[in-house]
C-alpha cells in the first residue's frame, strides 16, 4: 500500500472539505479550491480527516492513491496558511518593479520584459532585486516562479540571473588568462 496515500489528512479549524461525485471543494480563510479525482481513488471525510483509499491494486490506482492524497493535503495548506516562493535578482541594471498586475523586468535585454501576473496569484518587490510571489495553489505559485526565472536563468560564471532564495548555484572558474 502507499506509505503517502494510507495516511489521513487532518482538516484544521476555519477549513471545510466537501466531496461530491470525485469534486473535493476545500474552502478556507484564504480562498476556495476544487479539484476534480479519477475513478480509481476514493475520498471521504471522517472524524475531521480525509481518507484516500483505491478500488483495486492495479499500477495506476497505486499511482494515484499517493498523488491524491498529497493535493488533498497541498489544497489545504494552500488555504489555510498559503504557499510562497522568493526570486531573488542577481546582476549589474537587473530590476524588477510592479505597477498595476504587471510586473517588468530589466534583465539586461534590449527591451524590459512585461510579465502579466496571473489571477490567483499576488508578486510584492521587497526592493528592486527581490521578489515574493504567493497563493493558495501550490501548483499555480510554482508555475509563476518557475515562469520568471525561466527569463533569465542563473549563469554560473558570475551567478547574474534570477533564482530561487534557497537555491544555490556552482560557480565556475573563467578563463585562466596566462600567456605562454
Amino acid at each position: 500500500m502507499s506509505r503517502i496515500g494510507k495516511l489521513p489528512v487532518a482538516i484544521p479549524e476555519k477549513v471545510e472539505v466537501k466531496v461530491e461525485n470525485g469534486l473535493v471543494s476545500v474552502k478556507g480563510p484564504k480562498g476556495e479550491l476544487e479539484l476534480q479525482t479519477r475513478p480509481e481513488v476514493t475520498v471521504e471525510v471522517q472524524n475531521n480527516e480525509v481518507l484516500v483509499t483505491r478500488k483495486n491494486d492495479e499500477k495506476l490506482s497505486r499511482s494515484y492513491h499517493g498523488l491524491y492524497r498529497q493535493l488533498i493535503q497541498n489544497m489545504i495548506t494552500g488555504v489555510s496558511a498559503g504557499f510562497q516562493k522568493v526570486l531573488l535578482i542577481n546582476g549589474v541594471g537587473y530590476r524588477a518593479e510592479i505597477k498595476d498586475n504587471i510586473l517588468t523586468l530589466n534583465l539586461g535585454y534590449s527591451m524590459p520584459i512585461e510579465y502579466i501576473i496571473p489571477e490567483g496569484i499576488s508578486i510584492v518587490a521587497d526592493g528592486p532585486s527581490k521578489l515574493t510571489i504567493s497563493g493558495i495553489s501550490k501548483e499555480k505559485v510554482g508555475k509563476c516562479a518557475a515562469e520568471i526565472r525561466s527569463l533569465r536563468g542563473p549563469e554560473p560564471y558570475k551567478g547574474k540571473g534570477i533564482k530561487y532564495e534557497d537555491e544555490t548555484i556552482r560557480r565556475k572558474v573563467g578563463k585562466s588568462g596566462g600567456k605562454k
